[in-house]
């Protein structure tokens, strides 16, 4: 596992100019990454190749209701339509097994998508990271004071220290949903 220190700009240019001040104190390219987090509740587990995670719709949207209510009303329908029919019943019955099962089964999908809306609340309600650009910097445990510092004299919000992989010139097990440790709680007492 690798020692990494991060904070959080509001602009790439912001965390650009960061970054020089951290080449100048001796941190090289690949010890520095930048990574946009998106907002809570919008993380994907995929993320872009500059290490952008890539935005998933969230699950509560209007569309994503409509598309599970139409989705259940058609397969009870057709389910409704393919039991009374294997019975060769009358017409007058396959057309009401139909029309029942197509209520059945948009029922079926709203209340499935009520769930699914509740699971995402709630995992964005124990979401404790904020959105913006996170500067990372790979550290050793005697190089992470002046990265520290550095984000520190440059205004960076939220500095933390993590212990993660960096691999490629970037923090690869990244995880946005996982609540940051601040530095300063993070720090041991040098004796």
């Amino acid at each position: 596992m690798s020692l990494i220190v991060a904070g959080r700009f509001t602009t790439f240019p912001a965390a650009e100019a960061v970054a020089e001040k951290l080449y100048e104190r001796g941190f090289v390219e690949e010890d520095v990454n930048l990574v946009f987090v998106n907002p809570r509740g919008q993380h994907a587990h995929a993320r872009h190749a500059m290490g952008i995670a890539a935005p998933r719709e969230p699950v509560h949207t209007s569309q994503h209701v409509s598309r599970n209510v139409a989705a259940g009303a058609v397969a009870g329908a057709v389910l409704g339509v393919a039991i009374f029919a294997g019975m060769a019943a009358s017409l007058p019955s396959v057309v009401i097994a139909a029309g029942v099962g197509a209520w059945l089964g948009a029922w079926i999908g709203a209340i499935e998508s009520r769930q699914q809306a509740a699971e995402h609340h709630e995992l964005v309600l124990h979401e404790t990271r904020n959105s913006g650009v996170l500067l990372t910097v790979h550290v050793t445990p005697e190089s992470q004071a002046v990265a520290a510092d550095v984000l520190r004299e440059s205004h960076a919000a939220d500095i933390e220290r993590a212990s993660g992989r960096w691999q490629g010139g970037h923090w690869a097990d990244f995880d946005p949903t996982r609540s940051p440790e601040p530095y300063d709680q993070a720090r041991q007492p040098q004796g």
